[in-house]
């Protein structure tokens, strides 16, 4: 997938379907339409297939009936002679035109419906949710998110395509055995009509709660699944910490929440279930007894008898099915209800209107008196409580210089970095790149002009060589390998092995890359932005993973990087500073102190001491 990719762009269409600019509406008829809409023809195309199934289902109880009273009538030696034809056409409707109506409605539904949309929500529901913004993410368990958008799909599928079979086959059986039986004597109707009033009634008292605890299952289930995951994912920590146990319990308890609530919704079904069959058999005989009462007396012939009785018990198995299904929709419905909590939801960062390109020339930046507190209040400060994590910080960086972040845990370096990414938004004031505030720009292009290697470096679980190449994907196979020299990392990558004889650059590094270690992450971590080449240098504790030894055969690699950028770096082991330009010094959120690492000894303040504190260059975290 192309990260910048418009919606209208061939890299963000699937099957030739567009993306739509919006996100999918919140109400459930709109998030329904908004995706139904997109394969209208492939649903117009299951309607009609279904109206024509449906209509000669409805034939199969009339043609016995006929059958019946052709043979009263003939009797065994004219029949042939008398109603040959009229067997034949019967016979050729249930053994062509029957199976080649199910062909069609199989073919819309299993060759389109099933693969097309439901890659289609599926696609459009990730491409909406990977472009919220990070707090989005950092909010929820990814498992569930993903849960959500893996179950979309065929849920809201079904439910439409069960909601279509559902309505033609009560709609067109029920009214057309009305009808036909109704033609004959309108007394024949009476069942079939109670027996309509009494299903509606049911469908009316069970399905909204069918539905609501359909939708509280889906949300155990995804909560199960984000839990599960969440175990999954950190299985280190789990190991290191002998937790098994308490993780078994944490599992356990969502797993007996989603019991219940699945226990719950499955009792509704076998009660609609006891209830539908109860009435299915009151239909079958109350019409089966009228029918014969009125043959008895001469009033209808035995042919309409013969075709009341099957009708009546198809529309029985009929209404089964039906009601089967419905259960089905709704637990369905429920699912996409409980999946529109991550996939409806308007972009948590969007670009402003009229967002235009960054343009860098030079790299200046500035940050002109920046206030930011994670959404604290300045009231806050007043009451005695923790303020913003920057108030006004106002910093200046020229063109190709390089600046080092210095100062306690919770300074706020990292928060400012995370400003610069627009990862969040300034509560006041503003950042400027060469003049233009980013608050302005898109966020992609922003992001495209700063290469960042961070503390915690997570890989991709693909090839080493996809992970280098996520920084320029259009670099060649030389470029790649050169990037990784530059990086000190060739050597250990061409060592490389995966379980599957994966090696060297085609190796898998696993989920966020913990087959490598800390400082092979790193190394990699690095070749990536060695090979994007961003005008803006990031360097959040950069080499905290690498020996001494690694990092001194990388500095010169890295000098090269910085060379003709402009660079902010963070560090907590302050001997790495040491070359930058000028090391900024933050406190309580604000410039405390700035300039070389000789001034700031010499000035015997806050870097002073925090120099002192050291302890095999490292500062208390």
């Amino acid at each position: 997938m192309d990260p910048v990719a418009p919606p209208g762009s061939p890299a963000a269409r699937l099957l030739g379907v567009p993306v739509p600019e919006a996100a999918p509406p919140r109400s459930l008829i709109g998030f329904y339409w908004h995706f139904a809409r997109q394969a209208r023809a492939l649903f117009l195309a299951l309607f009609a297939a279904g109206f024509v199934v449906a209509l000669l289902d409805l034939a199969i109880p009339v043609f016995i009936g006929q059958v019946v009273g052709l043979l009263e009538r003939y009797g065994p030696e004219g029949i042939w002679a008398q109603a040959g034809w009229t067997l034949a056409g019967m016979a050729a409707l249930l053994l062509v035109a029957r199976p080649l109506a199910i062909l069609c409605q199989n073919l819309v539904t299993q060759q389109g419906i099933i693969p097309g949309v439901t890659s289609m929500i599926r696609w459009q529901s990730h491409w909406h949710v990977v472009r919220q913004g990070l707090p989005f993410f950092q909010e929820d368990f990814a498992g569930r998110i993903a849960n959500r958008v893996m179950q979309s799909g065929p849920a809201l599928r079904e439910s439409v395509v069960q909601s279509v079979n559902a309505v033609w086959y009560i709609l067109v059986y029920g009214t057309g055995a009305v009808l036909t039986l109704a033609a004959t004597d309108a007394r024949l109707a009476l069942p079939i009509l109670c027996w309509f009033v009494l299903y509606a009634t049911l469908l009316r008292l069970i399905v909204p709660r069918m539905r609501d605890r359909a939708r509280k299952a889906s949300e155990a289930r995804s909560a199960l699944t984000g839990r599960v995951v969440d175990s999954y994912t950190n299985i280190t920590t789990v190991k290191l910490f002998a937790r098994a146990e308490q993780e078994d319990a944490h599992v356990r308890e969502a797993l007996e929440r989603l019991n219940r609530d699945f226990g719950s919704q499955t009792r509704l079904v076998t009660l609609n279930g006891l209830l539908l069959s109860t009435l299915n058999a009151a239909l079958l005989v109350s019409t089966g007894a009228l029918a014969i009462w009125l043959w008895s007396r001469g009033e209808i012939p035995l042919a309409v008898v013969a075709a009341a009785l099957p009708m009546a018990w198809q529309i029985a198995n009929i209404s089964g099915w039906v009601a089967m299904n419905v259960a089905g929709i709704f637990e369905n419905i429920g699912v996409v209800q409980e999946a529109m909590g991550s996939i409806a939801v308007p972009p948590t960062a969007p670009d402003p209107p009229g967002a235009v390109p960054l343009a860098v020339t030079q790299g200046a930046i500035h940050f002109d008196h920046v206030r930011f507190g994670y959404g604290q209040p300045p009231e806050d400060v007043l009451h005695g409580r923790r303020g913003a994590v920057l108030d006004g910080f106002d910093l200046a960086i020229a063109p190709g210089e390089r600046v080092g972040l210095v100062g306690h845990s919770g300074a706020g370096k990292t928060t400012a970095i995370n400003l610069l990414l627009r990862f969040f938004a300034p509560e006041a004031g503003r950042i400027l790149v060469d003049g233009q505030d980013i608050g302005g720009v898109t966020q992609e292009s922003l992001r495209a002009a700063i290469g960042v290697v961070t503390q915690d470096t997570a890989l991709l679980h693909r090839s080493i060589r996809d992970n280098i190449r996520y920084g320029r994907p259009d670099a060649t196979e030389a470029e790649v390998e050169a990037a990784a020299r530059g990086a000190e990392a060739h050597g250990f990558i061409a060592q490389l092995s995966d379980w599957r004889g994966r090696t060297g650059y085609d190796a898998h590094v696993g989920e966020r890359g913990v087959k490598l270690s800390g400082g092979q992450r790193q190394r990699i971590a690095i070749a990536r932005v060695l090979l994007k080449d961003a005008p803006i240098l990031v360097l959040d504790e950069a080499t905290s993973a690498l020996d001494s030894e690694v990092e001194a055969a990388i500095q010169e690699s890295l000098d090269r990087l910085m060379a003709g950028k402009t660079v902010i770096a963070i560090a907590h082991r302050l001997s790495t500073l040491q070359r930058m330009d000028r090391l900024v010094v933050l406190d309580h959120g604000r410039v405390a102190e700035q300039g070389t690492h000789a001034q700031l000894l010499a000035l015997g303040g806050v870097y002073a001491k925090l120099w002192q504190r050291q302890s095999g260059g490292f500062i208390g975290a």
